[in-house]
């Protein structure tokens, strides 16, 4: 080991907990302190260099990081479900854990997961917006039509949350006061999370034209069915680096692998293990359906063509082709739908990642 002094963190809003460890003198020493990161900061340099800093990633940030980084100190922001624990050990408090990440960092054993840079940080932010509002508009959305639906009416349209299922809601309105004001409130929440989500697509939408280091990525991604303009962009922020990974391991980071629980010549697996991020795992399932239907190319998709590399675009049809042929074999083999999609959407993380990681 190159560092003397490894020193693990407890990181929390109001407090920050630290242990250091003496690599020559086997010192143990722990300090207590508000969130302040220049006294943090202030207190490793002060102790025997070279320093090596770890703490857990949580909804602190990267920040704390980002500031070692800046003084010249090493720090490492470990990856919470890789941190291993003596199943027997029953006492959990912030020294503890602190001492904990500094023996880990010392025996090499900390995961580190990558720290995006403010930039690449901002612009996850707005995609993750937009998924909020996703998920809040389809709540009010729900609640709407629950309230209708408790006075026995259904739209009998053949697409919902278009305009002619929009004029059918407000020819619908109730008579009485007190249910009016009620229909009326779940309607004017609709309508402004509505518009709310159509700004922030044209804010995303607009990054990615100008963002220099990600839309080349996008435009690649969009070679394949399913994934559109906003889609590629959120994937190319969610997985930041692409080559960390290989078409193997990526379904793995994105937890659409099946676990496993096996010993000796038994093996069984199981529903997949959902780990790693969850955003990007659900556009790729959503993705996944689009390769269901016949591979017809269209307008739309000639367009995104017309946007990538050739060579993009060549790989981009043989994964469609593949991927189409897939769900033939599952429908074939009468798989349940939601499982051959999950099965799809592994299978297309690792196209993404081969045109990801093309030049140019």
């Amino acid at each position: 080991m190159i560092e003397r002094t490894s020193v693990g963190l407890d990181v929390h809003a109001r407090s920050i907990v630290g242990c250091a460890i003496d690599e020559q003198t086997g010192e143990i020493i722990h300090r207590r302190f508000g969130y302040d990161p220049a006294e943090v900061i202030g207190w490793v340099k002060a102790l025997p260099g070279p320093q090596h800093v770890v703490y857990e990633a949580g909804p602190t940030g990267f920040e704390l990081a980002r500031q070692f980084e800046a003084s010249a100190v090493h720090c490492v922001v470990a990856a919470p479900s890789k941190l291993q624990r003596p199943s027997g050990d029953r006492v959990k408090t912030d020294a503890r854990d602190a001492e904990h990440l500094a023996r880990l960092l010392r025996l090499g054993e900390a995961t580190a997961v990558r720290i995006p840079t403010r930039e690449q940080e901002a612009a996850r932010d707005l995609v993750r917006a937009r998924e909020d509002v996703r998920t809040d508009l389809m709540a009010a959305r729900h609640r709407l039509t629950k309230l209708l639906l408790r006075r026995g009416l259904v739209f009998d349209g053949k697409t919902t949350w278009s305009r002619e299922h929009d004029a059918w809601i407000r020819r619908h309105r109730p008579d009485l006061p007190s249910s009016a004001a009620a229909f009326d409130a779940a309607y004017e929440t609709v309508a402004q999370i509505a518009a709310r989500k159509r700004q922030l697509d044209q804010l995303i939408a607009e990054a990615a034209l100008c963002d220099d280091e990600l839309a080349p990525v996008a435009a690649r991604l969009g070679c394949l069915r399913g994934i559109s303009a906003l889609t590629a962009y959120a994937l190319a922020v969610e997985i930041g680096d692409w080559h960390r990974f290989t078409g193997n391991t990526i379904g793995a980071y994105l937890g659409l692998v099946p676990t496993e629980y096996s010993s000796g010549s038994s093996r069984s697996q199981g529903a997949i293990t959902k780990t790693g991020n969850a955003h990007a795992r659900r556009l790729l399932v959503e993705s996944a359906w689009h390769h269901k239907k016949d591979y017809r190319p269209g307008a739309v998709m000639h367009a995104r063509w017309a946007a990538a590399p050739t060579d993009a675009v060549l790989r981009g049809q043989a994964g469609n082709r593949r991927l189409h042929r897939k769900w033939q074999q599952f429908t074939h083999r009468k798989k349940r739908s939601t499982i051959a999609a999950v099965a799809v959407a592994r299978e297309l993380a690792g196209w993404c990642w081969s045109l990801a990681v093309m030049d140019g």
